[in-house]
């Protein structure tokens, strides 16, 4: 996961390229890794190394959020928020917002 943050940051010598870095959180999420599956749900969320995909962004979100990750709690909320990619529901946004404050 490191080397897909170095190509998204342009860090430690490498030239940014979205799309690479995006293709490496994709390949470790695929894997199950929480910190991955939040990366790759921001690419879809703000379309860097994705087409913007807010239903795609949810779903990953979702995945890390399950597993505590609290950054994913927190866009996962916003998500139900704002109704970016799943129904609005303030409610649920409201317990995201508590899991990922805890």
């Amino acid at each position: 996961m490191h080397l897909g943050s170095c190509y998204f940051g342009g860090h430690h010598g490498i030239e940014q390229d979205y799309a690479e870095g995006a293709r490496l959180f994709r390949l470790v999420a695929e894997q199950g890794h929480v910190g991955a599956q939040f990366n790759h749900g921001m690419c879809f969320q703000d379309g860097k190394g994705e087409a913007q995909d807010h239903v795609a962004a949810a779903r990953l979100f979702r995945r890390a959020a399950k597993k505590g990750h609290a950054n994913a709690q927190a866009a996962l909320g916003k998500c139900f928020l704002q109704g970016l990619g799943v129904h609005q529901d303030y409610d649920e946004a409201a317990h995201l917002f508590r899991l990922a404050a805890e």
